[in-house]
């Protein structure tokens, strides 16, 4: 995986975390859901990137 790519996907993953946490502190249930399809999202691309990277090798 590319480190610009691999930081991305980190970087959607760990906002959508922040999101969530937010929203659970403030009680904002929409924003806890969108932080966790934005966790939900990061992933799914890095598991995309890993599995691209496994073919390349």
């Amino acid at each position: 995986m590319s480190a610009g790519k691999k930081i991305a996907h980190t970087a959607e993953t760990a906002k959508g975390k922040a999101k969530e946490a937010a929203g659970k502190a403030v009680g904002n249930e929409s924003l806890t859901v969108k932080g966790k399809a934005e966790q939900t999202k990061g992933d799914a691309l890095q598991a995309g990137q890993k599995a691209k990277d496994a073919f390349k090798h």
